[in-house]
């Protein structure tokens, strides 16, 4: 998945154009992200990131079918163009969701329903030396680079997983729009709407049934990581009550 504002110049990587590539990591800078609010996360890595971010879901498109596709995402501001988990360079939790663990690289599927790996050329830690390479002398890939496809082959899996799970929450007719309205130190209020969650009501009416299905599949633990992160919401709160008016 090559998200615009995160893989800002995404190409495909290949054995001519990157044979002297290198790519020195951890990430040391985050700063191009300074204006974007939401992440998308996958279902696997809710329950983890619900300690550090508020999850809700949002519109993703057109299913294909007539209907709406959903997808679960990581709260990062209260406002449009807001990033309240950037500081300075530096990102404030623990846990990234994992789009950004996986930066610089990305996947992309072609015309023909090929996969291929991708790197983001904007990034500053693309070096002829110094970092990890692609491509060996010979242009065969690295064990940095077979590792790397691994990882992202894992992801691509864990999206089409997420897609799943999101259609059958709104299948049951469990995705309600809300409103999240809060206060501020000094007193001034804050709305952020336009989001979507698991209403309570509506999943205890679902049958025993669908309900051992759920648990079974563990979207139930999903479902209930994404309440609990909401609490989340409060510490965003205070870190827009830190910053300059």
């Amino acid at each position: 998945m090559i998200i615009p504002a995160l893989h800002r110049q995404a190409r495909p990587v290949s054995s001519q154009t990157d044979r002297q590539t290198a790519v020195r990591l951890p990430v040391s800078s985050w700063a191009h992200l300074a204006t974007v609010n939401a992440l998308f996360l996958t279902a696997a890595e809710c329950m983890q990131a619900a300690c550090d971010y508020p999850v809700v879901f949002v519109k993703a498109g057109d299913d294909g079918q007539g209907g709406v596709d959903y997808a679960p995402i990581a709260v990062l501001g209260l406002a449009p163009g807001e990033n309240l988990f950037l500081q300075g360079d530096a990102w404030r939790a623990h846990q990234m969701p994992v789009l950004m663990a996986s930066y610089p690289f990305a996947i992309a599927r072609g015309d023909g329903g090929q996969f291929a790996v991708c790197i983001d050329t904007a990034y500053e830690g693309l070096t002829g030396e110094g970092g990890e390479r692609l491509f060996d002398d010979a242009g065969q890939p690295t064990e940095f680079a077979r590792r790397v496809t691994g990882e992202l082959e894992k992801l691509e899996q864990q999206i089409q997983g997420t897609r799943a799970v999101s259609r059958r929450l709104a299948e049951l007719g469990l995705l309600a729009e809300k409103r999240f309205d809060g206060t501020m130190p000094d007193g001034r209020k804050v709305s952020v709407d336009g989001f979507f969650m698991v209403d309570e009501d509506k999943l205890k009416a679902l049958p025993d049934a669908t309900l051992l299905e759920l648990h079974r599949n563990g979207v139930l633990n999903l479902i209930h990581a994404h309440w609990m992160s909401l609490g989340q919401m409060r510490k965003l709160l205070m870190w827009r009550a830190e910053r300059p008016a």
